[in-house]
């Protein structure tokens, strides 16, 4: 087949992601449209082959591996016209503020898509914090992202319109939410598109009080199968299954996503305390004012910062003296806690006035003040981007200039319900301690979605056998604190086989019943979301 390429340059340029696995696959394509595709389809039933579909190659899970064929969708990097949305009303359009749609292929990537809606005033709020680097809207549907306005507007999940799908007969299908009778009438068709529906349906009406039991009790979830989103007794959409997904029930081929005005007025306030004691009831005094991102980063990201302060400048446009004098303030507020504080959370207050930002700075002050914390408010925007640059880099900055060591995205990305904070980081990190290895957290406060980020030289077998039961240890912990082990970056190679560690066995049966039902042949990114053995996941730990 001429679209399949296997020699050994390519092959080795696909054998990667960001995340702490190395996969050769046996063909890498690169198709230039659906008709391709489709054909991808078709020879991989027929010769016992499997589809990896690829954009951006920055996923951490491993879910863009495969020891088959990898498929670059790259080409597919066209972005429609934006359009404002006249017919209301449509699913989530009220709850997070869609104004416009705008249909995007997925190989498009969000930082090129970004220059084009901010030339609106609109934005896809559910950007991640790799937004001006590789990721791409293929992968961010694919993992469900989030990232640091999820707060206020959630996940990708709110933000796909309609969708069209490549399903496991290799037709392509335009997927969208469909009223009670136009659910029967779907389910009544008699062929591949209508069959499934209709199995779906029966799946969840069949185990409804175990699929509402199964669904995380946490505002962020990236782990398994959606079930508990598919159907609320009026609507039936099919994509709140297939976003998250990871590409493991079809293949993506263009998207209608969602987007909501850019609030124009914004102030910051920086938060800083000497432990994480009180950020529960920090973090409940400021929710109900409506903040649009609450960020946290603690003591080792801002040691981060500091040593790699030029670095930083340079990002932001501005001389390492002038940037370096825009913390003076910190550097005070720091003589006066007496060091470093232990962490900081950004407390972002966007609106469509000044004068409604300033309202809710002052509620919000007035809500915390009485708490053990300093705090400060910031009106610059260039003081803000200091602090969201540190933010945003945290994990580019250990990755690129740490020697010896390395990054390791294997507990990275837990959510826990955030009064449960202060009892679980204590536990997370004796475990990580008792192991010997450093780490920095940053995350997303309001949701209790963190980012511990391990560094390890795992050129040492010392250091590699400490893996598995680092991450045996620690999702166990998540479990038992009924949190999810993943809020944002999905279950890839990295997480699959610790998928029981949140839902029961009855359910993880379920996720099977899914996979089977979309994809009977299994050739669609396999051993992703079920399948997947902590065997296959050691076998390709990429130790270089």
């Amino acid at each position: 087949m001429d679209l399949l390429k296997n020699d050994l340059q390519t092959l080795e340029a696909y054998s990667r992601d960001a995340s702490l696995f190395k996969v050769v696959p046996k063909f890498v394509a690169v198709p230039k449209n659906v008709e391709d595709l489709k054909q991808l389809v078709a020879y991989a039933k027929e010769n016992g082959e499997s589809l990896t579909m690829r954009a951006g190659g920055s996923d951490m899970t491993g879910g863009p591996l495969s020891e088959s064929i990898v498929v670059d969708i790259k080409n597919f990097n066209k972005i429609g016209n934006i359009q404002a949305i006249h017919n209301l009303p449509r699913i989530n359009l009220g709850k997070v503020g869609i104004t416009h749609t705008v249909r995007v292929e997925p190989g498009v990537l969000y930082r090129i898509f970004e220059m084009k809606t901010l030339e609106r005033g609109l934005i896809l709020p559910c950007y991640t914090a790799s937004k001006n680097y590789l990721a791409a809207l293929g992968g961010m549907v694919a993992n469900n992202c989030a990232g640091e306005k999820t707060l206020r507007y959630g996940k990708m999940e709110n933000f796909v319109m309609s969708a069209k799908w490549i399903f496991a007969d290799g037709q392509e299908y335009e997927v969208t939410p469909l009223t009670k009778s136009a659910l029967t009438l779907k389910m009544s068709q008699g062929d591949f598109e209508g069959n499934l529906y209709k199995e779906i349906f029966n799946l969840i009406e069949s185990n409804k009080q175990l699929i509402q039991e199964a669904k995380p009790k946490v505002s962020k979830n990236s782990a398994g199968y959606y079930l508990w989103n598919v159907w609320d007794g009026e609507t039936f959409d099919l994509n709140k299954l297939l976003v998250g997904s990871q590409g493991t029930l079809g293949i993506l081929t263009e998207a209608e996503v969602g987007l909501v005005p850019v609030k124009p007025h914004h102030d910051l306030i920086a938060v800083f305390f000497n432990s994480w004691d009180e950020l529960p009831k920090v973090v409940n005094a400021i929710l109900p004012h409506d903040p649009e991102s609450l960020e946290t980063f603690d003591k080792d990201t801002l040691k981060l910062g500091i040593k790699f302060m030029p670095e930083i400048a340079r990002k932001a446009g501005m001389s390492l003296f002038s940037f370096a004098a825009q913390f003076l303030p910190e550097a005070w507020i720091g003589v006066e806690m007496g060091g470093l504080p232990e962490l900081i959370i950004l407390v972002e207050i966007a609106e469509d006035t000044e004068e409604e930002v300033k309202r809710k700075v002052a509620q919000t002050i007035l809500g915390i003040r009485d708490f053990s914390i300093k705090y400060r408010v910031i009106e610059n925007d260039s003081e803000e981007e200091k602090f969201w640059i540190m933010r945003r880099e945290s994990f580019n900055l250990l990755r690129q200039h740490v020697q010896d060591k390395r990054t390791v995205p294997l507990v990275e990305d837990f959510c826990i319900p955030v009064e449960k904070v202060p009892e679980f980081l204590p536990k997370a990190k004796k475990i990580l301690e008792d192991a010997d290895i450093d780490v920095n957290i940053a995350g997303h406060a309001g949701n209790g979605n963190f980012h511990i980020i391990p560094l390890m030289d795992l050129k040492l077998s010392s250091e590699r056998v400490k893996l598995l039961p680092l991450a045996e240890k620690f999702y166990s912990l998540v479990g038992e604190y009924k949190g999810s082990i993943t809020g944002e970056h999905n279950d890839g190679i990295v997480r699959t086989p610790y998928l029981h560690k949140m839902y029961l066995p009855e359910v993880l049966e379920l996720f099977n019943k899914v996979k089977t039902i979309f994809d009977p042949q299994n050739i669609f990114n396999p051993g992703k979301k079920v399948g997947g053995t902590i065997e296959y996941l050691e076998a390709h730990l990429d130790y270089k």
